[in-house]
Formats: C-alpha cells, sequence, structure tokens
C-alpha cells in the first residue's frame, strides 16, 4: 500500500509521519531524500557545483541551502534547472527504498509539497493533514520564531488548503491535543491496513 502523506507548512504533518512509523509503517521522507542526494561527497552535490558555482559551497564542503533558494526561489530557469539534477536522483532513491520494504508493509511518503508537484494519483491513498491558516501563522510565529511576514509569504507559496484536501482520502485536523491527534492518526493507520 503506498501513501501520500502531505500537509501545509506548521500543520503537524512531520509529528503524524512519526506516529505512523511507530505503528509500523515505513515512512519515506522527500525532504531528508532531497538533503541526501545532495550531501558532501555526493555526485548529486558535484552536479550542482557544475551547473550553479562553487559559490554555493559553505567552508566545509557542504551545499549552502540558504544560498541555493535565494538564488532558485526568484528564478523560474534556475530553479527547473535545480529540479532537472535533483529530482531524478531522488525519484531513483524513492525506488530503492520502496522495493527494500517489506511486501506487505504500508510505505507512507512524506510529501511536503504532494498537492503542488500533481502527484496525487500516484499513491493508493492520501493522507492530509490538515489546520486552519490561522493556528499554520501562530505555529510558525511561536514554535519557529518567523515574522508574520514571513510565514503568510511561505502559506502564499504552497497549494491551498482546499487544494490539498481535494487529493484526500483521508484527512487528520490536528487542531487538538496530542492524544486526540495520536488516536485519528492510529484510526486511520488501521483503515489503510485493513
Amino acid at each position: 500500500m503506498r501513501v501520500g502523506l502531505t500537509g501545509g507548512v506548521a500543520s503537524g504533518k512531520s509529528t503524524v509521519a512519526a506516529m505512523l512509523a511507530e505503528l509500523g509503517a515505513v515512512v519515506i521522507d522527500a525532504d531528508a531524500i532531497a538533503r541526501e542526494v545532495v550531501a558532501r561527497g555526493t555526485p548529486g552535490l558535484d552536479a550542482v557545483v557544475a551547473e550553479f558555482g562553487a559559490e554555493l559551497l559553505t567552508a566545509e564542503g557542504e551545499l549552502d541551502r540558504p544560498a541555493m533558494g535565494r538564488l532558485v526561489f526568484g528564478d523560474e530557469d534556475a530553479r527547473r534547472r535545480l529540479e532537472g539534477i535533483v529530482h531524478p536522483l531522488v525519484f531513483e532513491r524513492y525506488a530503492e527504498l520502496e522495493a527494500s520494504a517489506p511486501p506487505d508493509a504500508l510505505v507512507v511518503h512524506d510529501i511536503p509539497l504532494l498537492a503542488e508537484s500533481g502527484r496525487g494519483e500516484d499513491f493508493d491513498a492520501v493522507v492530509v493533514v490538515d489546520v486552519p491558516r490561522e493556528l499554520q501563522v501562530e505555529r510558525m510565529l511561536r514554535d519557529r520564531g518567523w515574522t508574520l511576514e514571513d510565514a503568510e509569504s511561505r502559506i502564499a507559496a504552497q497549494a491551498t488548503r482546499e487544494q490539498r484536501l481535494a487529493l484526500a482520502t483521508h484527512v487528520v485536523e490536528n487542531t487538538g491535543s496530542l492524544e486526540q491527534l495520536r488516536a485519528r492518526v492510529a484510526e486511520v493507520h488501521a483503515e489503510l491496513t485493513a
């Protein structure tokens, strides 16, 4: 069973992914893989440097993620060139991880930008972690120390809540306590493995 897991920034998606893993799901984290394929010493990082220059490296030889972000977020062509390097490597790693999962496993793909990627149909089910916009902003200000402007711009750069919910086969509302969230995740896990 291949499941896509998504949610807007500060929705609690990572917490839900951890809970699903505790329940026995194999969780494949898109962000972690995207970092892994351009780690120091990888062919992915070599390709990024060849395309964009060594000024994107830190003194330690790591990818300077904030500098890369500044370069690609305002430049559609640069973003596409970066994605052309990183995405094939990420999909290759996904395939390896999925192939190594037990045959009866619930394989959860933790993909923050699932709605934006148009890949919802790639999965047997899609779990959306949902919170109202006001709660997202509150969490970013309180938990991440962001400014209101940063929070609003990050939300605006993502799919809308309605676009994410349109993909959902299962919705995990994350507006209550951790115990309520854990109970809902257990329900969804039971439905997915039934």
